[in-house]
């Protein structure tokens, strides 16, 4: 059997996340049944982590097995012709073994973008969560920094059985490397880099941040909240899906 790395990107405008579902089209689903139609082979490709509906993906990576000699670069035409344009595979490359896409990533990265203008053109709006109004850009950026180093994030978890569902763990405790907002045009863009993610973790926080600009929320209630390690200590929405897209992933 052949391991095969396969980077993708996709809109998830379109989809229900990533995990196959029954009856609903999903990235993986839309994925393993390409591979079948090209060779024949039933296997469920596994992603570094699931991706919700809405959310969308520059370099998800996928791992499958298969039998079928069909070169890599072939194979890579191939799935594109049979896929949706909206799902698009950048490269498939044969790797050892051992490689698995969820349980040999050690790093992700993360990024958010929210819409200052008044008017969020229609060309932009899949991509981006529109917040025309004030917000406090210096207290939000002092806020994303105090979540940087390993802590209990259940306080920015959904309260749902999926617990550690980025890389299998039990635990709620994750490593943030790095974790920054910054001013790009009309855009604010919070990027997050993280040994993974629980689930809804990155729009739990950008909600959170969101009432940090709003004035509801000092900085130092960052601390408070993650202490508490509880979804019901922090007031914080989930950010909508849109503004979301998954950057990278490294091994």
């Amino acid at each position: 059997m052949r391991n095969l790395k396969l980077t993708i990107a996709y809109d998830g405008c379109e989809f229900h996340g990533w995990q196959v579902q029954p009856e609903r089209d999903t990235v993986q689903g839309l994925l393993a049944e390409a591979v079948e139609r090209i060779t024949g082979e039933r296997t469920l490709p596994q992603g570094s982590g699931r991706t919700d509906a809405g959310v969308h993906a520059e370099a998800q990576v996928a791992n499958l097995h298969v039998k079928s000699p069909i070169p890599c670069r072939g194979l890579q035409i191939a799935l594109n012709d049979n896929l949706p344009q909206s799902i698009r595979v950048c490269s498939v490359e044969e790797v050892g073994p051992e490689f698995h896409a969820r349980k040999s990533a050690v790093a992700k990265t993360y990024r958010y973008r929210i819409y200052r203008g008044d008017v969020c053109s229609p060309f932009v709006a899949r991509y981006v969560y529109h917040h025309p109004y004030p917000l406090d850009e210096i207290a939000m950026s002092e806020a994303t920094g105090l979540v940087a180093g390993e802590h209990d994030f259940t306080s920015f978890a959904a309260v749902d059985p999926e617990r550690g569902r980025d890389n299998g763990e039990v635990s709620n405790v994750r490593t943030i490397f790095s974790s920054t907002l910054s001013r790009d045009g009309g855009e604010l863009v919070y990027m997050v880099r993280g040994s993974g993610f629980l689930h809804h973790m990155v729009r739990n926080l950008v909600g959170t941040f969101l009432l940090v600009g709003k004035g509801t929320l000092k900085p130092a209630d960052v601390h408070r909240i993650i202490e508490a390690r509880s979804r019901s200590a922090n007031p914080g929405a989930t950010a909508p899906a849109s503004g979301l897209c998954l950057i990278s992933v490294e091994y």
